[in-house]
């Protein structure tokens, strides 16, 4: 009842008014009971307003006139009327307010037209019906202007509310991703490094065995402690994939990437070609991870194999390559999680990627980005 207790303060006001105008107006007629009932069945459809607009607007503005038939109460009946035209005008319901207003001010001009007095002028008449004109456009018209003031609001209100959780999302995706990028990059980098460790362990193996001699423990150790660190490595990164930042590795260091590579016994021929100035710094951490991944991939799988590094640099792309003449396979390449990963590094940043075995040997890597418009 709280919300409602405005209306009805409001509509005891008006019965209040509109029985002492009748009361004290020289023009007026007597107040009977019918007239007491009108006075108060209107400030009843006052007070429930706030939730019934067009019921209560219908009692009040049929009351009013009935009243002002019967008393002539004058513009004073008019007021509730107003008040309950420019609520409804402010919900949005155009049209019952409008009807009320055209019904009412008809009633009210004929009451007046038919109760003049013989010699009155019809200026007084007409002044009044243009005053109480003028009250019912403004009341409709500020009632319209007032309700999309509230429209418009509560629409500021919800994008205000849809921006705010929208910053969230993307506060939450942007973290999302900053983990999955540390995620891959740990991948990209353990990867490398613990093939290398493995193979290492690998050749000392086999060339202790080679001589008859039985290998160390700590070397076998050492083979089966990489292999499972791969494996664990591989199944717990399998998902963690995004498109990777910039984080300070690029095709600057490469020449490290292949001088770690031939310390484990690879052969590896690196070529650097054309400009590397204005290379944007996603690209150019992308291009070396392709390297690394590639390089990792020959030290895991190619065996006995040397390998090609190729970076040219050109004004609208940048070209990888990477080949190698290790064993080949007439089997189709199954995508694993490294290869998976330079795609996405590589397609997210508008390049493509080629990866397939050669003819008559070994595997080749191709990745090309394009610099116009990377960032």
């Amino acid at each position: 009842m709280r919300p409602d207790l405005p209306y009805l303060i409001a509509g005891a006001a008006l019965g209040g008014l509109l029985l002492g105008n009748a009361a004290f107006a020289p023009d007026a007629g007597p107040v009977r009971a019918l007239d007491v009932v009108l006075v108060v069945l209107m400030a009843a459809a006052v007070s429930v307003c706030r939730r019934f607009p067009v019921p209560a607007l219908i009692v009040v503005t049929i009351s009013m006139l009935v009243l002002h038939i019967r008393v002539h109460a004058g513009v004073a009946a008019a007021f509730p009327v107003l008040g309950l035209v420019y609520l409804t005008a402010w919900r949005g319901l155009r049209v019952p307010a409008a009807v009320a207003s055209v019904v009412f001010l008809t009633g009210f001009l004929a009451r007046d037209i038919t109760a003049a007095p013989a010699g009155l002028t019809g200026e007084p008449l007409v002044e009044r019906t243009s005053l109480l004109l003028g009250w019912f456009v403004a009341a409709n018209v500020a009632g319209l202007v007032a309700g999309q003031r509230r429209a418009y609001l509560e629409q500021v209100e919800q994008r205000a509310a849809d921006a705010e959780r929208t910053r969230e999302e993307m506060a939450l995706r942007r973290a999302g991703e900053e983990r999955l990028r540390i995620a891959r990059d740990l991948h990209d980098s353990l990867t490398h490094s613990i093939s290398v460790i493995k193979v290492q362990a690998g050749i000392a193996v086999h060339l202790a065995r080679k001589r008859g001699e039985d290998p160390p423990a700590a070397l076998l150790a050492i083979q089966e402690a990489g292999g499972a660190a791969m494996r664990e490595l591989r199944a717990t990164l399998d998902v963690l994939r995004s498109p990777s930042d910039p984080d300070g590795v690029g095709l600057a260091r490469v020449g490290e990437l292949a001088e770690r590579t031939r310390a484990a016994g690879i052969p590896v021929r690196l070529t650097v070609a054309g400009d590397p100035a204005d290379v944007p710094a996603a690209v150019d951490e992308a291009g070396y991870r392709v390297v690394q991944e590639a390089l990792t991939n020959v030290a895991r799988h190619a065996g006995p194999a040397t390998a090609d590094v190729l970076v040219e640099y050109a004004p609208a792309k940048l070209t990888v390559s990477i080949t190698d003449d290790g064993a080949s396979t007439l089997t189709p390449v199954t995508p694993g999680v490294g290869l998976i990963g330079m795609r996405e590094r590589v397609t997210g940043l508008g390049g493509e990627l080629h990866a397939a075995h050669k003819e008559p040997c070994g595997f080749a890597v191709r990745a090309t980005f394009p610099l116009n418009g990377a960032t």
